[in-house]
């Protein structure tokens, strides 16, 4: 079984809320996943319009999460069903990455709900 470790405004997004990020303030949470041999982690950072989102991609067994932090949110996304790429829902976000180069985000709060293509930084 491998443990995750999680920030604390990871474990409030979970709930599922926004986190503000705090620069002096954050907290470690681990928990175990059943079946797990290994988690592995990946990081990417993204274009989607005219700001930036940070990501990272965690896997453990059958849990995989995305870790966003974009303006001043920081949003635990879990994997949820897709018909093609990985679609992961957080707080009001949809993230849906094609691979590690394109990617769509989605503000469930804003009047059109309009995907935003987000483009991998190299």
């Amino acid at each position: 079984m491998k443990t995750l470790a999680l920030g604390l405004a990871a474990a409030l997004a979970l709930a599922p809320a926004t986190a503000v990020l705090a620069a002096d303030t954050s907290a470690t949470i681990s928990f175990e996943v059943p079946g797990a041999d290994e988690a592995t982690s990946t990081k990417a950072t993204y274009t989607c319009g005219e700001q930036t989102v940070a990501v990272e991609y965690i896997n453990a067994g059958s849990v995989s999460l995305a870790l966003l932090t974009l303006k001043d949110d920081f949003v635990v996304a879990a994997n949820v069903l897709s018909g093609s790429g990985a679609q992961y829902a957080g707080a009001q976000y949809i993230w849906w990455s094609k691979g590690m180069s394109d990617a769509t985000l989605t503000d469930l709060m804003t009047d059109t709900q309009t995907p935003v293509a987000c483009t991998a930084k190299k």
